[in-house]
């Protein structure tokens, strides 16, 4: 199946030669719509086999095995499982179930940082989503480097600034087939807070963007993953790359999974906008009324901010 959106072969920001149009494709389609796929990222077939396998198995799993890894034993880390409808968006529950995933690393008292919580029932999900973190970090960097030259920037711009200790969140989505009765999302119309989203899809569409034309699909490429730019990038770039609406409803009638990697400022930058980019005015107002352009603060402010409102109880029980 096609998509309106342009596929980019991005081998040549991984040292697969000129990147020149390579930048100038990612520049196009980040001003056009914001997503974009992209082909010759490296990722090895059997990691993302192994990811897809291991993360059916846990699914199948009873609720209560599942919730024996709920995000509430995850504490101020923020990792863990969740229930069909223990997500928000714009307010209103999800139709999905999903785990969150992060960076591995020793607690430091800061929210969003610490260890994973992986299923003793499916042992061979933790080793695939370590691994894949590390692969998927390296494509991200790749991306964000012909980002950085599609805005006439040194190819390291991010890598030794914003990106030098990225905030690093990978999630695995389960969606339900949606019912005819049903009236909800699997996820609602909204934007992604970082600077880039990397997108695993199974077989099974669900995916829609909306553009200048109107709400179309992205259903799964095979080889590809889906590639949209965040919040920070587009008030990095001062709405010259804008971040845009999408939304899921699985109506395939099939179980579908998503693995969105999501690639973000380090926790403690600050995200003014590019001294070499204008300020924009205009366009489609967001879908949750705010200007990016009027935040000031961290970037690991920005993102509390809005988790704390897809899991208010969450926020209750463990960071108020």
């Amino acid at each position: 199946m096609g998509s309106e959106l342009p596929v980019i072969d991005v081998s040549p920001l991984l040292g697969g030669g000129p990147t020149e149009e390579v930048a100038k494709r990612i520049e196009a389609a980040c001003v056009d719509s914001g997503f974009f796929y992209i082909s010759g990222h490296g990722v090895p077939a059997d990691l993302i086999a192994r990811l897809d396998a291991s993360a059916r198995r846990f699914f199948e799993l009873p609720p209560d095995t599942k919730m024996k890894i709920s995000m509430a034993a995850g504490g101020r880390a923020w990792r863990g499982f969740f229930p069909v409808g223990g997500e928000l968006t714009s307010g209103r529950p999800d139709l999905k179930e999903g785990v969150y995933f992060g960076a591995e690393r020793e607690p430091d008292g800061r929210p969003l940082r610490g260890r994973n919580l992986f299923p003793e029932e499916v042992p061979e999900l933790g080793a695939a989503v370590l691994r894949y973190l590390d692969v998927m970090t390296e494509v991200a960097q790749a991306v964000m480097r012909g980002v950085a030259l599609s805005l006439d920037l040194e190819e390291d711009y991010f890598a030794t600034g914003y990106t030098a200790d990225p905030t690093i969140l990978f999630r695995i989505f389960h969606y339900p087939p949606a019912e005819p009765s049903d009236d909800g999302w699997g996820v609602g119309e909204h934007t992604d807070y970082g600077l880039l989203t990397l997108l695993l899809q199974d077989e099974n569409a669900g995916l829609q963007v909306h553009t200048a034309r109107g709400w179309i699909d992205a259903p799964p490429i095979p080889g590809t993953f889906v590639c949209n730019i965040g919040d920070m990038l587009d008030k990095l770039t001062g709405g010259h790359y804008r971040s845009t609406p999408h939304r899921v409803r699985n109506e395939s009638g099939a179980e579908r999974l998503s693995f969105p990697f999501f690639f973000d400022p380090g926790w403690d930058s600050e995200v003014p906008p590019l001294p070499s980019r204008p300020r924009l005015d205009g366009g489609r107002p967001r879908w949750d009324g705010q200007d990016l352009r009027a935040f000031t603060g961290t970037y690991g402010d920005y993102l509390l901010s809005k988790v704390a409102k897809v899991f208010p109880q969450l926020r209750a029980d463990v960071l108020d």
